[in-house]
């Protein structure tokens, strides 16, 4: 079974093992709020991204600097998260469905791994605040949207 087939329940069910392995562990990573100040970065250095128009910086840049202070007021507990776990770090396999790709682990509360996996799974993870699962969500693709820019 390939990790788009999988079912958002199972999808849910492997997040929430993946967070509840994750949150036994204490090691240094980055804070989920240095990435989105990097991306913030790339938004406002015209040298850095030259193909974005001005008239495009303005929403980006705000939406990333207010969602974060946001989701890191309200986000809850924070620990160790994947970072992305979006369907191309979902592996499926005989035991179940797996993640890959943690070596961009960082610090900050689960939502914001919430926000980069498809919307259904959202709603499927238990205790998922909705108003904290979009929030990230706006952040999670104003990130990916610099990624594919930076």
């Amino acid at each position: 079974m390939a990790s788009r087939e999988a079912s958002p329940a199972d999808y849910a069910d492997a997040l929430q093992r993946l967070h509840a392995g994750m949150s036994r562990l204490d090691v240094p990573t980055p804070h989920f709020t240095d990435r989105v100040e990097q991306a913030r970065l790339l938004v406002a250095n015209r040298d850095r991204t030259p193909a974005l128009p001005d008239a495009d910086r303005e929403l980006p840049g705000d939406t990333l600097r207010s969602l974060g202070r946001v989701v890191g007021e309200r986000g809850g507990a924070e620990q160790l998260l994947h970072r992305e776990p979006h369907p191309g770090n979902v592996l499926a396999t005989p035991h179940g469905l797996v993640f890959i790709d943690l070596e961009t682990c960082c610090r900050g509360p689960v939502a914001f791994d919430l926000a980069h996996a498809p919307e259904a799974v959202g709603e499927r993870y238990p205790a998922a605040d909705p108003l904290l699962r979009s929030e990230p969500r706006s952040i999670a693709t104003v990130l990916t949207s610099m990624a594919d820019r930076g």
